[in-house]
């Protein structure tokens, strides 16, 4: 596979959103891939350290949980790993394809799907929605719709678990992909109505370092 233009896919994600298609470009990044779920520019092949620590102080058995835009598949195993019975969904049918080769003996149920129009049986249907980088690579009102489509999934005393690159409110915002900052994860709050139950923000391994939040909503 050719090197990775970063560039090139800046303005191939500007495109699309200035042509009012959010998610449309999303398949061609697994399909470079060439069927090496190793090749996916983005994919850390391991799963969020938070999500992990958290997963082990909160042990569960028959909950189910759900995955959005799952990748390679890192984050539905961890969850499956931990008792939770998982969907796992990706509107790239490369990406579920990855993920089905990766996991060929897996019991998690892997979909292509698109949060802004999903299955009407998943609304309030988990227990667990789990979220990691998927509202930044989005623009204008899709990140809006995105953390309500997510909200809209957890039923009653039901758990979002946030992952994202974070910013300072009024900063970085033409960048692709765009992270949240502090004013947009409290909408899960003052939107949404869910309650904070944990709050983070750390620097990840990489170099240079880049600041995350890590967070913990219940319905």
């Amino acid at each position: 596979m050719e090197e990775f233009d970063f560039e090139a896919y800046k303005q191939m994600v500007k495109d699309h959103q200035d042509n009012d298609e959010p998610t449309s470009w999303c398949d061609s990044i697994y399909k470079d891939a060439r069927g090496d779920y190793t090749k996916v520019f983005w994919a850390d092949l391991e799963s969020n350290p938070y999500l992990l620590q958290y997963l082990k102080k909160n042990i569960t058995k028959d909950k189910k949980a759900i995955v959005i835009g799952c990748g390679v598949g890192d984050d539905a195993k961890s969850l499956s790993d931990a008792g939770y019975k998982v969907t796992a969904f990706d509107i790239s049918p490369s990406a579920i394809d990855l993920c089905k080769k990766r996991y060929p003996h897996s019991k998690i149920d892997f979909l292509v799907a698109d949060l802004f129009s999903y299955p009407k049986d998943w609304r309030e249907n988990y227990d667990l929605v789990y979220e990691c980088n998927t509202i930044q690579i989005l623009a204008g009102k899709y990140r809006i719709l995105a953390r309500e489509k997510i909200s809209s999934l957890l039923n009653k005393g039901g758990k979002a678990v946030i992952s994202c690159r974070s910013r300072l409110l009024g900063k970085q915002e033409n960048d692709i992909p765009k992270p949240l900052d502090k004013k947009e994860m409290n909408e899960f709050i003052h939107k949404d109505k869910l309650k904070e139950l944990i709050f983070t923000d750390y620097y990840d391994n990489q170099e240079p370092a880049i600041w995350h939040f890590f967070a913990v909503y219940q319905k």
